[in-house]
């Protein structure tokens, strides 16, 4: 691939089919930006550029870090917290649904910021997505009931997911290929303090205060960190100019409100009885799916090679992961009666690990190629969760889990940045909003349908019964062991 002074002229999209986003033809800027310095090419004769950390880029870099912290250690201490929170809103029938209400809102989300994004440019899209984000934490933060937390989940589930695809697509059109890799590599390693601190300083402020604080101090972060963000962005605003003549599309808004729905409608048929929760469940997926095709790029429901097979790899990592990490900390805090701040800890090991491998594989991008990594990746995440699930059998000292979840950990941190990396690789520059999107909503969906799936096998075999939790996600996993290699596309070389 290659990238011109000047790409060609972008296809539009309509409200019935999706821009096609397979390779750009050559002399497309395949992930770059409208000119080569947009794209970040260095002038003939110019010293190469060295890091996200170098100029021009440092106090973006920088910039998008500190969000990408602050998303991080909301993530970490909802995770820790929310048995007490659904304890003493008298709420433990709700636990999973808190948590798929958030992914399911960030379906929405996404949508509109993809197509807002490739609209107007990023910076429309991310502040309000953060101004929306901070109105969830009060609405959380300030709950007195369950059902009120869990519209605070929304709203903040709406607007935190939605933050990340204007911050991808500045990726791709401020920075060259070849930084991509470490950017999202830092991406990760945004995740190091919140999952060393965060858990058990969420822990302990639910302790030693109210678990109220925990969402309410973030608000003290966030609007800081926004701040800080714009006058960076608005230096490159003119490599990051959205296309007005790409159309609104309120057809996918729809179908995202209705994939949503239907996720959450999984979450939900726990409540019937037999047989019809299945009936439900069964009719909510295969809805889920249907209705997810317009947001996908085409082909990924049959996971054809490339980018389609891309999106679809990251929904599965994504339930097998995920669906896992909610239960740990309910599994230690119920079965071995650990504290809320120390079985948050497990998430620590998971958190360092994930931000090493990514910094790693920033560094091996001319030796381990996408698909490799990807399957590397998915081994060790399976292998790793196949443990977790033994531990929960066997009651097994809880040491073990905490060993296998880092390693997890390092699996995800590893293979998760090769997914961005590949799909804006193969992205024109104005389909760069819907593929991230599309991106991120395989992963919320993902996460979505197994946190529910999970649920439904809880409510058929029993509260606390953590064993069949893990089994499913084990199961997820296992397909995307299958499946890793459809990562490289059609004609792809080894390298890709």
């Amino acid at each position: 691939m290659t990238e011109s002074s000047a790409p060609t002229p972008a296809p539009t999209s309509t409200d019935d089919e999706p821009v096609t986003t397979g390779a750009a033809p050559v002399g497309a800027a395949t992930a770059g930006a409208a000119t080569a310095g947009a794209a970040g090419a260095a002038p003939a004769g110019a010293a190469p550029v060295r890091g996200p950390l170098s100029k021009p880029y440092r106090w973006l870099s920088i910039g998008m870090f500190s969000l990408i912290f602050l998303a991080a250690f909301e993530a970490m201490a909802v995770t820790t917290i929310m048995p007490l929170v659904a304890r003493q809103l008298d709420g433990e029938s709700l636990f999973a649904l808190a948590f798929a209400v958030p992914l399911a809102a960030g379906i929405i989300g996404m949508v509109i910021a993809g197509n807002w994004t490739d609209r107007s440019g990023p910076l429309p899209s991310l502040l309000t997505s953060a101004a929306l984000f901070v109105v969830g934490l009060v609405i959380a933060g300030t709950a007195v009931n369950m059902e009120v937390f869990i519209v605070g989940r929304f709203v903040h589930g709406l607007s935190g997911a939605a933050v990340v695809v204007p911050l991808y697509v500045i990726v791709g059109r401020v920075y060259p290929e070849a930084l991509r890799a470490r950017v999202f590599a830092g991406f990760a390693a945004a995740w190091v303090i919140p999952s060393i601190v965060g858990p058990a300083l969420a822990g302990l402020v639910a302790e030693a205060i109210s678990w109220h604080w925990v969402f309410l101090g973030v608000i003290v972060l966030v609007v800081p960190a926004a701040a800080m963000m714009l006058p960076p962005v608005l230096r490159v605003r003119d490599q990051v100019q959205g296309d007005p003549s790409v159309p609104w599309s309120v057809s996918r808004v729809g179908w995202s409100v209705v994939v949503a729905g239907a996720a959450l409608a999984v979450s939900l048929s726990k409540e019937l009885g037999d047989p019809w929760r299945w009936v439900v469940a069964v009719a909510a997926i295969a809805l889920a799916a249907f209705a997810a095709r317009p947001l996908l790029p085409p082909g990924a429901l049959r996971m054809a090679r490339g980018m389609p097979a891309t999106v679809m790899l990251k929904l599965i990592v994504a339930g097998a992961f995920f669906g896992t990490e909610i239960y740990l900390p309910y599994l230690f805090i119920e079965r071995y009666e650990f504290s809320p701040s120390l079985a948050g800890a497990v998430l620590t090991g998971a958190g360092v690990t994930w931000a090493a491998a990514s910094w790693l594989q920033g560094r091996l991008t001319d030796r381990v190629s996408n698909t490799r990594a990807v399957v590397l990746g998915t081994i060790t995440l399976t292998v790793a969760l196949v443990v977790v699930l033994v531990v929960a059998i066997f009651t097994l000292p809880p040491a073990i889990a905490f060993v296998a979840w880092t390693f997890a950990g390092g699996a995800m941190g590893f293979m998760y940045p090769r997914f961005s990396v590949a799909v804006l690789a193969l992205s024109p520059v104005s389909a760069q909003g819907f593929n991230s999107a599309a991106l991120t909503i395989s992963e919320s969906l993902g996460a979505a349908i197994a946190l529910a799936i999970t649920a439904l096998v809880s409510s058929a075999v029993g509260a606390g019964m953590f064993a069949a939790d893990f089994a499913v996600t084990v199961a997820i996993a296992f397909v995307g062991v299958l499946l890793a290699r459809r990562v490289r596309p059609i004609g792809g070389s080894r390298s890709s």
